[in-house]
């Protein structure tokens, strides 16, 4: 039986990293910078495809950004 990994990520929690774009669309969009909070963890994380786990993060302006998890980590106040 595979061991899964528990997500170092909760909703709700405050994290920053750098927004996931897809190398087929980097040619118009770059990765960014970003701070925001959890609201979402995505597929992939039970180990699976672990290395392409992401979240989904709400800015401040309520706009969502999507990150690889890997790409994250907590913000400190």
């Amino acid at each position: 039986m595979p061991r899964h990994h528990r997500c170092p990520y909760e909703v709700g929690d405050t994290v920053t990293g750098t927004t996931y774009v897809d190398p087929a669309d980097r040619a118009r969009e770059a990765p960014q910078e970003f701070t925001g909070k959890v609201v979402q963890v995505g597929s992939g994380w039970a180990g699976i495809d672990a290395d392409l786990a992401y979240l989904w993060a709400r800015l401040d302006n309520r706009r969502e950004v999507q990150a690889l998890i890997r790409d994250c980590r907590k913000a400190t106040p």
